[in-house]
C-alpha cells in the first residue's frame, strides 16, 4: 500500500508553530476524520508490565470487536525493554547495576532492538483496527514517523526519517522512536516522543543497537524553552487524529467510558 495521500492543513490551534511547521504540514492528510477513538491520558507514570497488560487486555477485546479503537498517552518509570531483534551486548551495565540506579530491565514483545523509557518521554500505545486501505505495516509505521516529525515541527524542530531506520531524527540526535506489533491488523506498543527526560538512561544502553547515534529531545534542541510532557500531549494528538483519520475522544473520567473498555482501565485508574 502506498503511504495515505497528504495535503496542507493550518489548523494549529493550541500549540505553537514553529519555523518548520508550515513545510511540514504540506504533508497532512486531506481526507476527514473517518471514524473515533477513545484517548486515554495517564498523569502519573506507568510501570511498564503493567502498560504492558493493559495493552494486552485491550489487544483482544480490540480483536474481538467490544471496544472501540483506543490509544493510550503516558510515561513510564525508569525501564530498559528488549525488543524481539535485541542483542544483550546493547545492555551496558547487568541487571543488578540497573536494579540498583532504579532502572527496570524487561522484555517485551515489540519489534526492535533495546531502548530506553523514563518520565519526561511521552510515549503512545496505539490499539487500531487497520482498516482494509490501511493494512500494511510500512504505511501504519510512515505514518507514526509523520506524527513525530509534525509535533516537533510545532515547536520549531526539524525532525526527518533516515533512510533504512524507522523513528524521526534531528540534528542533535533521534527524537522519536518506534516499536511495534500486530496481531490479526490491530496495532499494539507504539512510539516514545522525547520532550525532557533524562537522556542518561540512554547511556545503559546501545539505543536501538545504532552504534555511535546520539538521542534527542525537545530540552536539549530548545533549552530553558522547552515544552513538558503535558503541553505535548495535545499537540502530538491532534497530528495523530489528522494523519490516521480518527477523531479522539478524551477521557475525562473513567465513568465515562463504555462499560467493557471501563473494566479493563479500572485497575489503573490509580495512574489517571
Amino acid at each position: 500500500m502506498e503511504p495515505v495521500p497528504f495535503r496542507l492543513c493550518i489548523e494549529t490551534v493550541g500549540c505553537p508553530v514553529g519555523q518548520h511547521t508550515a513545510p511540514f504540514l504540506s504533508a497532512i492528510m486531506t481526507t476527514s476524520l473517518d471514524t473515533t477513538a477513545w484517548a486515554i491520558p495517564f498523569n502519573v507514570p506507568l510501570p511498564y508490565d503493567d502498560g504492558v497488560r493493559l495493552q494486552n487486555a485491550l489487544l483482544t477485546t480490540r480483536i474481538a470487536g467490544d471496544i472501540p479503537d483506543t490509544v493510550l498517552f503516558l510515561e513510564h518509570p525508569p525501564v530498559i525493554t528488549k525488543g524481539v531483534r535485541s542483542k544483550d551486548e546493547h545492555i551496558l551495565l547487568s541487571a543488578d547495576d540497573l536494579k540498583h540506579q532504579g532502572i527496570q530491565l524487561t522484555e517485551s514483545t515489540r519489534g526492535g532492538d533495546v531502548t530506553w523509557h523514563g518520565p519526561g518521554q511521552l510515549v503512545i500505545y496505539p490499539l487500531l483496527k487497520l482498516g482494509e486501505n490501511e493494512a500494511d505495516a510500512h504505511g501504519y509505521l510512515w505514518n507514526l514517523e509523520a506524527t513525530a516529525i509534525a509535533t516537533a515541527a510545532d515547536y520549531g524542530v526539524e525532525a526527518y526519517r533516515r533512510q533504512g531506520k524507522t523513528g524521526a531524527w534531528t540534528q542533535a540526535g533521534k527524537i522519536a522512536a518506534i516499536g511495534i506489533r500486530l496481531k490479526r491488523w490491530v496495532t499494539h506498543h507504539g512510539m516514545s516522543f522525547n520532550v525532557d527526560p533524562d537522556l542518561s538512561g540512554f547511556a545503559k544502553i546501545i539505543p536501538c543497537g545504532l552504534v555511535g547515534e546520539p538521542v534527542a529531545s525537545l530540552k536539549i534542541l530548545l533549552g530553558d524553552a522547552h515544552p513538558t510532557v503535558a503541553d505535548v500531549r495535545p499537540c502530538l494528538a491532534r497530528h495523530f487524529e489528522t494523519i490516521f483519520r480518527r477523531r479522539l475522544t478524551w477521557l475525562e473520567t473513567l465513568n465515562a467510558a463504555p462499560p467493557t473498555l471501563r473494566s479493563i482501565l479500572e485497575p489503573y485508574q490509580a495512574y489517571f
